[in-house]
């Protein structure tokens, strides 16, 4: 039974304390540089690859990675990108059956499920 409970894995952030970071970022030029999209992917234990994705799409824009920030090849308002956000976590972090972002995706053959680890329910995501 210990070896078993020693396997599984551990819950990182609480639901009741879970809450969606505010993007930080600013302007240079035309281009939009998003600062901490890294500590975001990582506070939602998300591939930044998979994050990044979901952002340009949404946001209709190109962009690419350099260094420790994504950079957008649009000037966009961060209210409009913090409202991506949160359809980010909402959509592909938050259990839809119990609320908690204890969370991870997994592909089977070419289906994308999100498996809660708290509550092991498993939903069928869109993929990128």
């Amino acid at each position: 039974m210990d070896e078993a409970f020693s396997k599984i894995k551990k819950s990182g952030v609480d639901s009741e304390r879970f809450e969606v970071p505010k993007i930080q970022g600013h302007f240079e030029g035309k281009r939009t540089i998003l600062t901490n999209f890294f500590q975001i992917a990582s506070y939602f234990r998300r591939d930044a690859e998979h994050f990044q994705k979901f952002l340009l799409k949404e946001l209709a824009t190109s962009g690419q990675i350099e260094n420790d920030r994504l950079i957008l090849n649009n000037k966009l308002p961060s209210s409009k990108i913090n409202d991506k956000v949160e359809q980010y976590a909402k959509e592909f972090v938050v259990c839809k059956e119990c609320g908690k972002p204890d969370t991870e995706i997994s592909k089977e053959d070419r289906f994308v499920f999100i498996h809660c680890l708290a509550c092991g329910a498993k939903h069928a995501v869109r993929k990128f």
